[in-house]
């Protein structure tokens, strides 16, 4: 049985995840902040697979071996923080019996009323792939580690009516340095960005120049972030930094582009058209068409003929 064929493990609740990992009962039943030094389960029993009710914030510092990005790969030996949203499942590999570092579980009820119970899911990290962690500068890792000791000398303390404030504050100062972490990740390694808007630029060429969209319909962001081995969000928000279009919208300049190419050097109609862009329906193309254009596909064609 491979490794995706594993079914996994479910965990609704940390002491759950204690439990697997032979960490004592967690302080706080809904959030827990763990040192992977201190796991005492064998990697043999570890479950292939989990799938965990709560939110995962882990600093793995020696992650071993390398994991493959799009067609390059890129070392982990420093290691990097990663974030999972629940019901995410996570494939215990081998690497991860030589590592150490941190993970900060939080129960979705412990932010339950609090502010943070929206946002948190505006956070597009924490719909990141594996190989999308965050890599922190010296500096970074000190700002983040003394983030989480805050956070285990808050629960580690005698609980009390504030408690829980200061825990989700200090949650919300870790996310948003890892907001803006992530911002400069993007521009450090705007290299590899490049490379990834060049390669996304000439697979969307390719598609509508070999006329997938016949058969594949409008090209779609996750069909571009499969084809170039990431998640869907991370290519979103790496373009965003990079061009300040998202992949949805790269999607539609490159669809207007063809379609302007097609209105003014062919002789098909708008339907013709529409259809070989991928459209079900002509309707959809004129609407997208106009709200890009702020003309409609004949609205166009005549004034580039009459011109």
């Amino acid at each position: 049985m491979s490794k995706d064929q594993y079914i996994p493990l479910k965990l609704n609740s940390i002491s759950d995840m204690h439990k697997v990992l032979g960490f004592p009962k967690p302080m706080h039943p809904l959030i827990s902040l763990v040192n992977y030094a201190d796991i005492k389960t064998p990697f043999e029993e570890w479950p292939k697979a989990i799938l965990p009710n709560f939110y995962k914030i882990s600093f793995k510092q020696n992650l071993s071996g390398k994991i493959k990005y799009g067609q390059g790969y890129y070392d982990f030996d420093e290691g990097g923080l990663s974030f999972i949203m629940p019901n995410q499942v996570i494939a215990c590999v081998e690497d991860e019996q030589d590592m150490s570092g941190y993970t900060l579980l939080i129960h979705p009820d412990f932010i339950r009323g609090y502010p943070l119970d929206h946002k948190i899911k505006t956070y597009g990290f924490f719909s990141y792939g594996a190989n999308e962690a965050l890599h922190l500068s010296d500096k970074e890792k000190k700002t983040i580690f003394s983030v989480f000791d805050n956070i285990r000398e808050e629960l580690n303390g005698t609980i009390d009516d504030f408690s829980q404030d200061v825990v989700i504050s200090y949650i919300e100062v870790l996310l948003n340095y890892s907001n803006r972490f992530y911002k400069r990740q993007f521009l450090t390694r705007k290299h590899i960005s490049n490379d990834l808007l060049t390669k996304m630029e000439e697979l969307l060429n390719t598609y509508f120049e070999q006329e997938t969209t016949l058969n594949l319909g409008v090209p779609t962001v996750d069909y571009l972030a499969g084809q170039l081995h990431v998640s869907p969000r991370y290519l979103s928000d790496m373009l965003r930094s990079v061009t300040g279009q998202n992949a949805q919208q790269h999607i539609h300049a490159t669809l207007i582009e063809k379609a302007k190419e097609y209105l003014t050097a062919t002789s098909l109609s708008v339907a013709e058209i529409a259809y070989k862009l991928g459209f079900e329906q002509p309707q959809s193309f004129n609407k997208l068409f106009k709200n890009k254009t702020k003309q409609t596909p004949v609205q166009f064609k005549h004034e580039f003929h009459n011109n």
